[in-house]
């Protein structure tokens, strides 16, 4: 993550202000807004979602038909 030092209107730091809307994150019923850079800056969209491979390798639906044991 890298600190932007842009300063807004009133002089705060867009660094500082995504400091303070993470403070206010924890204030309940309190519903802090981010813009989708401030967002992506705080960390929401980080990717951990499982490779296509290991869902493939997951799926317990499949079944190898040469390992059932037939008895009929």
């Amino acid at each position: 993550m890298t600190q932007n030092t842009t300063t807004n209107t009133n002089g705060f730091s867009e660094h500082d202000v995504l400091l303070e809307k993470l403070k206010d994150v924890g204030t309940p019923g309190f519903q802090a807004e981010f813009d989708p850079d401030e967002a992506e800056r705080a960390g929401a969209f980080y990717e951990d979602a499982l490779s296509e491979q290991d869902a493939l390798d997951s799926d317990v639906d499949s079944v190898d038909i040469s390992k059932v044991d037939k008895h009929e």
